[in-house]
């Protein structure tokens, strides 16, 4: 069903992917096999070649670096600490005011909302070089109703990676939505399991996309996380090491799927 669905969303695109750079990440490709886990280290350090770096800002804002200097920031809302740091990309949903902002930097070059007009969606497809950012649109709960096409679901590409931003995620995606992300190797998912997915449906969502690295996010308390850990645990590993960021490339992903607990922790100066 999967294979009938992307044929039809290659297809009926035709036109645009003659314009765009193809995705690597929407084919339907094995699994690449890991060697060893990855490294840590500080967002002002260089980014190894081939690797990306992702480093857990707040909430639901993560930076995401490639190892020529872009960066782009999720679920922006204005501030990333304080730090003089403004970031090539940033993206941004609206089921609630903790996940975007009204008056962006002018210095930002790329502005992402993931929304258009009520009920519309927004299509996103920045091509970058080295980083590549696309958006797959998905349903909000909103004002007692449900605005369609409210939320984005985010995935970057960068180092060959493909990386997900779940967003304000309200429902499980439909086959056609999980076939327009294709391939997830790391994905960033709330687990709060009350404003966004319950935890139960959200752990159906990340054993579908099949991620080797899941990064927890949007999580208030420590019960909360402990709780999506242990319905988890069963099938993946988990790392909890008090760091803000790690490193990953295709070459260290790792061989069983693996949790990485991040802490969020805002952008500091050298």
């Amino acid at each position: 069903m999967i294979r009938i669905l992307l044929a039809l969303l290659l297809t009926s695109g035709i036109a645009h992917a003659q314009e765009r750079r193809v995705s690597h990440c929407i084919a339907l490709a094995e699994a690449t096999p890991g060697i060893q886990y990855l490294h840590k280290a500080s967002f002002r350090d260089p980014v190894e070649k081939h690797a990306v770096r992702i480093s857990y800002i707040s909430h639901a804002s993560f930076l995401i670096q490639s190892h020529d200097g872009l960066s782009a920031v999720t679920d922006f809302t204005g501030f990333v600490g304080n730090v003089d740091f403004i970031p090539d990309v940033v993206t941004m949903n609206h089921a609630h005011g903790t996940h975007w902002t009204a008056s962006p930097d002018p210095a930002i070059t790329h502005v992402l909302p993931g929304w258009g007009e009520y009920g519309q969606g927004i299509d996103h497809h920045l091509d970058l070089g080295t980083m590549l950012i696309r958006n797959v649109s998905t349903d909000i709960r909103s004002f007692g109703g449900v605005e369609e096409n409210g939320n984005s679901i985010f995935v970057f590409e960068v180092g060959g990676l493909c990386v997900g931003h779940l967003g304000h995620l309200h429902h499980e995606p439909n086959p056609a939505q999980y076939a327009a992300l294709g391939r997830i190797d790391v994905v960033m998912a709330a687990v709060d399991g009350g404003t966004s997915l319950d935890v139960p449906t959200m752990m159906t969502v990340l054993r579908k996309l099949r991620a080797q690295v899941v990064i927890p996010m949007h999580w208030f308390e420590g019960w909360t996380l402990s709780g999506f850990l242990n319905g988890m645990s069963d099938a993946y590993a988990i790392v909890n090491e008090g760091e803000s960021s790690v490193e990953v490339s295709l070459r260290t992903l790792p061989d069983r799927p693996t949790i990485v607990v991040l802490q969020p922790r805002f952008l500091t100066g050298p």
